[in-house]
């Protein structure tokens, strides 16, 4: 396993190895092991390697700095995902230019169902301060992730808000784990993991928030989500960036309309009368856009009567999905205590019979 993280992280420090062609070499040696134990010749015929890349593979000998890295992973309870590990997330994994690596801190399901981005002004106003809130207050019956850049101004709102409604939020960072910035978000941060939530980003612990790292970091937030939402911002800006990078990724992306004087609703008015952005005036309209159901109340646990023709193993995977919904395929792994191939016939079966219905991001529930 920390063989694996080695060269893993090494995949991620070779000089002109980018994220691009760090999924060619993997769509072609399947790990990234078997890529630096490759031959030149080997390296060299993979699509976009060629000569001088291949030898940057062979003569990378940066391990020490890497077990360091293994070190304060272990440390500190990091869990490193791989973009060929079934934890990446899975939306994200789908942007051409998504991270080789991501560390994350945290217990939220990146591949739950339904993640939305909440972005904004650094500056905001009192009228963007009311939206954040009361979007996410109304999001929260939803069951979504939230999820935004634990910035100042809309994006603190946002997880605060996520906080006071008991809906995990997760903050994507342009530093390593080792540190905050905002430093003033430090409790906020730890309050975040500890509800259900947590901290992710594609820096190694030792850098430093510097500001051509943001862009890099938006494009986690835009790829992450099923839609960015633009509360509050100005013409120019990391929300701007946010905004387009998720209409490349091909998000759904809604702003809140300004006033046409407000500068600081600027960029939320430029992205609708672009048509870069849909008019949004509250989370119903995303809810229905994006095809939502609200669900007004929890279901009651299923009647054992209905299910006494299942087998053990049927039943075993009804009273966990009778629990909450919907679960992630893993999470069903890890508690039912089948073999994978038992579990995939039980999960199959019960969706043939209409029990079970699958959802996306390998997420399922009782019908």
């Amino acid at each position: 396993m920390i063989n694996d993280l080695l060269y893993q992280l090494a995949l991620t420090q070779v000089p002109q190895i980018g994220c691009v062609h760090a999924k060619l070499l993997i769509e072609q040696f399947h790990t990234a092991e078997a890529i630096f134990k490759a031959g030149i010749s080997q390296l060299e015929k993979t699509e976009g390697i060629g000569t001088v890349r291949a030898q940057h593979i062979k003569q990378f000998r940066d391990f020490a700095k890497l077990e360091k890295e293994i070190d304060f992973i272990e440390k500190y309870k990091i869990k490193p995902l791989f973009i060929s590990q079934p934890d990446y997330p899975q939306r994200l994994l789908h942007c051409y230019d998504s991270p080789t690596m991501l560390f994350y801190r945290g217990n939220a399901n990146l591949n739950t169902s339904r993640i939305v981005a909440v972005i904004g002004t650094r500056m905001n106003s009192a009228y963007g301060k009311h939206l954040t809130e009361n979007l996410v207050e109304a999001l929260a019956r939803y069951n979504v992730l939230v999820i935004s850049g634990l910035a100042f101004g809309i994006d603190a709102i946002a997880h605060k808000a996520a906080l006071q409604h008991a809906t995990p939020t997760v903050g994507v960072l342009a530093h390593g784990l080792d540190s905050l910035y905002p430093t003033e978000h430090t409790n906020l941060a730890k309050e975040m993991v500890q509800q259900g939530g947590g901290l992710i980003t594609e820096f190694f612990s030792d850098v430093t928030a510097e500001k051509h790292h943001f862009p890099i970091r938006n494009r986690v937030v835009a790829g992450m989500c099923d839609a960015v939402v633009v509360v509050e911002t100005g013409v120019k800006g990391g929300s701007m960036i946010t905004a387009e990078l998720a209409n490349g990724y091909n998000r759904d992306v809604f702003a809140y309309p300004g006033r046409v004087a407000d500068a600081k609703s600027a960029g939320c008015n430029a992205l609708i009368k672009n048509n870069k952005a849909i008019l949004l005036t509250n989370a119903q309209e995303l809810a229905e856009s994006l095809g939502w159901n609200e669900p007004t109340h929890k279901n009651p646990p299923p009647q054992k009567e209905l299910f006494v023709n299942l087998n053990a193993d049927e039943q075993t995977l009804v009273g966990i999905l009778s629990e909450k919904k919907p679960v992630h395929i893993d999470e069903l792994n890890l508690r039912c205590g089948l073999s994978t191939s038992s579990l995939v016939t039980a999960v199959l079966n019960l969706q043939m019979q209409n029990i079970v219905q699958a959802l996306p991001g390998n997420m399922y529930q009782l019908v």
